[in-house]
């Protein structure tokens, strides 16, 4: 998260509807949103699920501390993710998992 925000010691989701978190990049959305419209425009219909906003809500999932290191972390360091966090780890399980699943969802709905 941007701005000094942490998730050290979270342990409930964002329930705020519509919340989008200070590190998205929402003029970034809306130019994938064109494209995909462009392309819609020309016979290619694309679909996106944006896995990145989905993930934001579970800040109580964030990446996880469990890797080796050196020497015990510090209460500063665990505060600060972005300086030790495993992001191919999460401290809940779901969040990637929730990816595969509506992908695969998707694929089993399209070959009904």
């Amino acid at each position: 998260m941007k701005g000094g925000q942490n998730c050290f010691n979270e342990t409930y989701p964002i329930m705020k509807d519509k919340f989008w978190e200070s590190g998205s990049d929402s003029k970034m959305m809306r130019i994938l949103e064109s494209s995909l419209n462009k392309l819609k425009s020309k016979g290619v219909t694309v679909q996106m699920v944006n896995v990145t906003q989905l993930t934001q809500y579970r800040k109580d999932a964030h990446p996880s501390i469990h890797r080796m290191h050196n020497s015990p972390l510090t209460t500063t360091q665990l505060s600060n993710p972005s300086s030790y966090a495993d992001c191919t780890h999460w401290c809940l399980p779901g969040v990637p998992d929730v990816w595969n699943e509506l992908l695969l969802a998707y694929i089993l709905q399209e070959h009904k």
